[in-house]
């Protein structure tokens, strides 16, 4: 979502200059690529690049490309082979051993619902959303429709198509939406066969913050790196200031009985106790563990602070079930053996990272799979065309 905050930031600098635009989003992978489908890098047509498609290694190319693309005000579907270590014609030898495709949309700001607009949609909204992409991953000379389809569950679909069976994009969407895992399908439009990348897009990332003391403050400096929403909480005016957590998106100062009337929260909300006020933490912890959709709890302190925590409760007749404490984590933090400040902002983050992924938060060389799934990156093709592929018919591109 840092990404797509960044692209949006830039994006509305651009208007303000009169720059022309276009937006490059890596759509297909396969084999090993530095970045997977749905990164995103918008370029203007002074040269100002903002995000990234791979490690810096396409960016270059990429960069011609996309200002062709807004020459000639039409998507282009590009894709770079990088398995032949003595290929050297992108000016360096990439090492990925993966083929990438990207496709480049001029930005027409004219459009209610251009590709820019549909991300700003997203964020805006704070909630997960299903984008989907179509292009012709077998013909540079096709029609490349590009970003096209948005579906977000409590603002309902958003789209630039045409056609008259919307629903199987829709029926896809929502399939995409319950798995949480970004997916692709074949489509046939107007006689062309298409490809779609339908892509999940969770909701950003809230992390809250209790505890407005010296130590709090660089994991808000690095939480805001991250592109997370940051609220900090304290009960003390004099500490819970914006002066001090400038970066941060909401300050709030509540007694802790009075903290969660003032949040709204999702299952993208990571809660961090670090307070050290032992009464504080526990009356906030108390009403945290009767939030279903709260995935992430985390206490500063050693383990015998929490046990006693739990034993508090079970004096005020509330006994912390299994499920419960699945939910909290405390020691809060990865065993890096930290000790500064920074050094267990570090641990936290990279703790709340792991939970968010479903991650054992392990060296990577132990991992004997590859580092991400390949799920999301190559197309499945069906073994005959035709009635296997899903079908609807666009209109308003086939034009184009």
């Amino acid at each position: 979502m840092k990404e797509i905050t960044d692209i949006i930031k830039a994006y509305e600098a651009a208007l303000v200059s009169s720059k022309k635009m276009a937006l490059a989003t890596v759509v297909h992978v396969e084999g090993s690529s530095y970045r997977r489908p749905g990164a995103r890098m918008l370029v203007t047509d002074d040269g100002q690049l903002t995000g990234a498609i791979s490690g810096g290694c396409l960016e270059g190319d990429a960069l011609r490309k996309a200002l062709l693309a807004i020459s000639q005000q039409k998507n282009k579907l590009v894709t770079y082979d990088t398995t032949d270590e003595s290929d050297t014609t992108l000016g360096v030898q990439l090492g990925c051993n993966g083929i990438v495709h990207i496709l480049f949309e001029p930005i027409h700001v004219d459009e209610p619902n251009h590709p820019i607009e549909l991300l700003k949609r997203i964020l805006v909204r704070r909630q997960s959303a299903v984008l989907v992409t179509l292009f012709a991953l077998n013909s540079r000379t096709a029609v490349q429709p590009g970003t096209c389809f948005l579906a977000m569950k409590r603002n309902g679909v958003v789209n630039n198509l045409t056609h008259h069976d919307m629903e199987l994009l829709n029926i896809e969407a929502e399939k995409v939406a319950l798995s949480k895992d970004s997916t692709f399908e074949e489509f046939v439009i107007d006689k062309q066969k298409l490809t779609g990348f339908i892509e999940y897009i969770p909701a950003p990332v809230s992390l809250v913050i209790v505890g407005a003391g010296n130590d709090t403050i660089p994991l808000m400096e690095m939480a805001s790196i991250l592109g997370w929403r940051i609220t900090v909480v304290d009960g003390r005016v004099s500490h819970a200031t914006k002066q001090r957590f400038p970066k941060a998106d909401e300050i709030i100062v509540a007694k802790s009985t009075e903290v969660l009337a003032q949040l709204t929260t999702d299952s993208q909300t990571f809660f961090a106790l670090l307070t050290h006020n032992y009464n504080y933490d526990l009356s906030l912890l108390k009403a945290l563990i009767q939030l279903e959709d709260c995935t992430y709890i985390g206490a500063l302190g050693p383990r015998k602070k929490l046990y006693r925590m739990f034993d508090d409760l079970l004096l005020e007749g509330i006994e912390v079930s299994a499920a419960q404490k699945s939910r909290i984590y405390g020691p809060i933090g990865l065993d890096i053996g930290a000790e500064t400040s920074e050094e267990i902002a570090l641990s936290i983050l990279a703790e709340i990272k792991a939970v968010l992924n479903g991650r054992k938060g392990i060296s990577l060389r132990e991992k004997a799979a590859p580092i991400h799934s390949r799920s999301d990156q190559k197309v499945d093709y069906p073994k005959d065309s035709g009635e296997d592929f899903l079908c609807a018919v666009n209109e308003s591109h086939s034009e184009q």
